[in-house]
């Protein structure tokens, strides 16, 4: 896994955040440009991390992975494409293209595996009775119990982005709140206050590489300064 963030970061970054949908949004019988394109405002995954969920507007370099959706060619519709997503040949220039327009000049990666997500036990049965045993989405409440979803397709993602810059300066921020002179543990188990302030300075460091310039510069010097 290291090895695979490291070949999505460049410039002085070494963190990417986890995405996942899951199970990814789907309407049963719906193709796959059908699905992305009523996800056209924002992307239908959401950020793993316990940090505040804020929205992605744009992204360094990401790798995708979609499973379980159908991987046969869209029926064509007669007269114009409904959505320019519906002009592209295959699943997977389907998917590459949501993602270029989503976000322009970012790299991009895209995999499509027709295998979904198997669900059954032991696996928590947490679904809504809106799915369908294979995880696709219906109108109304099917008969039986979320029990029975046997398996889901899933969408998960890493990317290099600038959700990172406020997730790394808030835990910079957090650690520098306490005096960790009071910690006497911390410092018997081996770590020198040099060493701290370094990796502190090394993390706030790191965190800048993830800026935007979008004023996400001042919020961060307001925090040092208190």
């Amino acid at each position: 896994m290291m090895h695979f963030a490291d070949s999505l970061t460049f410039s002085g970054r070494k963190a990417v955040a986890a995405w996942a949908a899951l199970p990814f949004p789907a309407l049963a019988g719906s193709s796959l440009p059908e699905i992305l394109s009523a996800h056209q405002q924002d992307v239908p995954w959401k950020l793993l991390s316990s940090w505040r969920e804020q929205k992605v507007s744009c992204c360094f370099a990401q790798s995708v992975v979609l499973r379980g959706v159908c991987k046969e060619r869209p029926t064509s519709c007669p007269g114009q494409p409904r959505s320019p997503l519906h002009s592209w040949e295959s699943p997977e220039q389907v998917l590459q293209q949501y993602l270029h327009s989503h976000f322009p000049g970012a790299f991009s990666t895209s995999h499509l595996l027709q295998q979904p997500c198997d669900t059954r036990p032991p696996f928590p049965q947490f679904f809504s009775p809106l799915l369908t045993r294979r995880g696709f989405l219906l109108d109304k409440a099917q008969g039986f119990s979320s029990a029975g979803v046997e398996s889901i397709p899933v969408l998960a993602a890493l990317q290099s982005s600038p959700v990172l810059h406020p997730l790394l300066s808030g835990l910079c921020r957090d650690l520098r709140a306490p005096s960790v002179r009071r910690w006497s543990s911390f410092f018997t188990a081996g770590v020198e206050q040099d060493d701290f302030q370094e990796a502190l300075e090394e993390l706030k460091t790191l965190s800048q590489c993830y800026e935007t310039g979008f004023g996400a510069q001042g919020s961060e010097d307001e925090a040092d300064s208190d």
